[in-house]
């Protein structure tokens, strides 16, 4: 039991200058403390746009919106609180995600996710004591996104679900192990139906014979697809798909379109805007952080960052013995910042 004490307040003035008058009397309580808590406590499960909703708010109630501004103001919050915590006007998300494209000659990815998450780094590792050389963008310190190896083995992984998480190996270590313990598709095969799954994702293989495999895994069951293209959804696992699948669905028939393709067809394909696969939802954890291509017959990998330009590196080099001293700089349409940058 507790006591309840409702405070009755009046005010005479603008909309405007309403919103400044709301914003000093919440100074003076704990009510955006503990608004803030119970966002930590549960992320959002909608969209915000600052653009978006002011045009609503214009169209229906315009002088409401200068009474927002009055608060955002006199509380001087971010346009994302205000929209969070005042303005109460919510687009559904809009996530995009990985997009794999692979043939007998290609194999070429969109990553996409939140640049919180991404550890900005580029490892290219020969281990001594066993395991195969390997480069790939590395992910949570010891994982990979994607990557190949010393003997032409590429491979990448798509989010599909978190349904019913069982106990088992997380996605960026088995893409580890899949660069380090495999030499063909049938190694990669044999390891993922060994392996036990923590969630749902399916991973994408390619050998230097030009074998390819798609595995569609969650913690119940392991499958494979010979098939050419993957997006977040199971084609053969479907009942451990999530509700809506939309997009990703969009996604996969812009890549059915795709037929015998170059490289540089490829290469447009994945990074214009226009196409479809390439977008830069970055606060909805679906923004594309790198594009990379890997080439199996002289190891290698192109990779473009954000909307910069492609890098070369090569896999090969490192396993003669050159000195691979490279720095990538490139531009992402976002303030968001990776893991390894102070965010204070």
């Amino acid at each position: 039991m507790q006591n309840i004490e409702i405070r009755i307040d009046t005010f005479k003035g603008s909309h405007y200058d309403y919103g400044v008058h709301q914003g000093l009397s919440l100074k003076n309580t704990p009510y955006f403390k503990n608004r803030n808590y119970e966002w930590r406590k549960r992320r959002p499960k909608f969209d915000l746009n600052f653009n978006e909703t002011k045009a609503i708010y214009k169209t229906f109630a315009p002088y409401i919106w200068e009474e927002l501004l009055g608060l955002q103001d006199s509380l001087k919050i971010s346009n994302q609180e205000m929209l969070l915590n005042l303005a109460h006007y919510r687009t559904n998300p809009r996530p995009s995600g990985c997009s794999v494209y692979v043939d007998d000659i290609h194999f070429i990815r969109n990553y996409d996710y939140h640049p919180n998450t991404y550890d900005a780094q580029i490892d290219f590792f020969n281990p001594t004591d066993g395991g195969f050389t390997s480069v790939g963008p590395v992910s949570r310190v010891t994982g990979r996104m994607d990557g190949i190896n010393e003997h032409g083995l590429s491979m990448g992984y798509n989010f599909m679900n978190r349904k019913e998480p069982q106990d088992g190996f997380v996605c960026f270590i088995i893409g580890r192990f899949l660069l380090e313990l495999c030499k063909d598709v049938t190694d990669a095969k044999h390891l993922l139906k060994s392996l036990p799954h923590r969630g749902g994702f399916t991973y994408i293989i390619k050998d230097a014979a030009g074998n390819h495999t798609i595995a569609e895994t969650s913690g119940r069951s392991v499958q494979f697809r010979e098939q050419n293209i993957c997006t977040n959804h199971y084609i053969n696992l479907v009942d451990e798909n999530r509700r809506f699948l939309n997009e990703s669905q969009e996604r996969f028939d812009i890549l059915d379109k795709i037929k015998n393709p170059t490289k540089e067809e490829l290469l447009q394909a994945f990074t214009h805007k226009k196409t479809g696969l390439f977008v830069d939802n970055y606060r909805s954890w679906a923004g594309t952080i790198h594009t990379v291509y890997y080439n199996s017959n002289n190891l290698s990998m192109d990779i473009r960052v954000g909307a910069g330009e492609f890098e070369h590196l090569s896999l090969l080099d490192f396993l003669k013995g050159y000195n691979i001293q490279k720095k990538i700089a490139s531009i992402i349409d976002t303030d968001l910042k990776f893991i390894n940058v102070d965010w204070a």
